[in-house]
Order: C-alpha cells, then sequence, then structure tokens
C-alpha cells in the first residue's frame, strides 16, 4: 500500500499563491524618506532564521537518506517534517510580504531575495513528494535524488542568505547607534 502524503498539490499551489498575491498586495514605493527599520519585520527576519535552519538541517538528514537503505516510510516521514517547515516558512513571508510597503529598502531587498527561494523549495518538496507517492520503491533513482540534492542546497542557501541579512540588521542598528553616540554626520 502506498503511503501518501496528503496535499503535497495543494501545499505548494497554495504557498506559490499566497506569496504572488501578498507580493502584489504591496508593491507600492517606499516614500523617499523612510529609512527606519520595521521591527516586526526584524523580528520575522529572526524567525524565519530559526525556520530555515531547522528546514536545513531536516534537508540536510533526507539527503543523506540516499546513500543509506533507510526505508521509503521513512523518507515520506521526513518529507512530511520539511513541509511542514517550508508552510512555516510560507506563513512567515507571507506576514514579511504584508508589512514590505512599511519595511526599510535593506528589509524589501530580504523579502525580494528570500521569496524565490523559497519557492524552489516548495517546488522540489512537491517534487520529491509526488515521486514518492508514485513510486515508493524508487528511493535510488536519479530524479528522485536530486530532488532531495537541491532541496538540501536550495535550503543551506536560504539559511545563509537570512542569517546574513539578520547581520547585517543587527550590524547596521549597532552602527547607526554609535554614529548617533559620537555625533558623526551621515
Amino acid at each position: 500500500m502506498k503511503h501518501k502524503i496528503l496535499g503535497s498539490y495543494f501545499f505548494s499551489a497554495l504557498l506559490f499563491a499566497v506569496l504572488l498575491s501578498a507580493r502584489l498586495q504591496v508593491q507600492a514605493a517606499l516614500p523617499p524618506d523612510q529609512t527606519g527599520d520595521n521591527p516586526e519585520v526584524t523580528k520575522l527576519l529572526d524567525d524565519i532564521k530559526m525556520q530555515a535552519a531547522e528546514l536545513q538541517r531536516d534537508s540536510d538528514e533526507l539527503e543523506s537518506f540516499t546513500r543509506s537503505s533507510v526505508s521509503w516510510e521513512s523518507h515520506a516521514a521526513e518529507l512530511e517534517v520539511i513541509k511542514e517547515h517550508i508552510n512555516k516558512i510560507g506563513q512567515t513571508l507571507q506576514k514579511m510580504q504584508s508589512l514590505r510597503s512599511s519595511a526599510s529598502p535593506w528589509q524589501q531587498e530580504a523579502i525580494d531575495r528570500i521569496t524565490p527561494v523559497a519557492q524552489k523549495l516548495a517546488s522540489n518538496t512537491t517534487a520529491a513528494i509526488e515521486h514518492l507517492n508514485k513510486s515508493p520503491k524508487r528511493l535510488q533513482d536519479p530524479q528522485y535524488q536530486q530532488y532531495l540534492k537541491s532541496n538540501a542546497e536550495a535550503a543551506s542557501q536560504l539559511a545563509g542568505l537570512v542569517k546574513d541579512f539578520v547581520e547585517y540588521g543587527k550590524t547596521r542598528t549597532t552602527l547607526e547607534a554609535l554614529e548617533r553616540k559620537l555625533e558623526v554626520p551621515r
């Protein structure tokens, strides 16, 4: 009996639709004089940083399954965990997209660069789920293994990207505080 991971098509389509519609709703340009960071976006970036680290860990673990004789049920369970991580990231991105117009320029850039990587992860995960649903005994299929490898790489890219943006934000905040303290003109 095949193990079906419910809603793989729905999950991918929903994530893409939510991210696209949220982005279209907030495409209004920032006023030219807005430079302050949105603290809510900063918090959401911290949240995504944690979520992406968990996703990276689980994606790496699933990709390592391709080098062992782990059962298809274990693959299915790990794919379900990864799907849940991606859904959480999608929800966090949706919140960020809704705040995009009040975000600082660097925060907007972070949102714009994180979104396509999350979409790639959703697409790859959906493809892996579909493959596993159709052929649970073909775990050594090169195409399936490529989905898992691509997911692990994209999860690593997402985790690194978000980590770098979070660090940039913290460094920028520290620099601005020092500039104010020292009364250094900009």
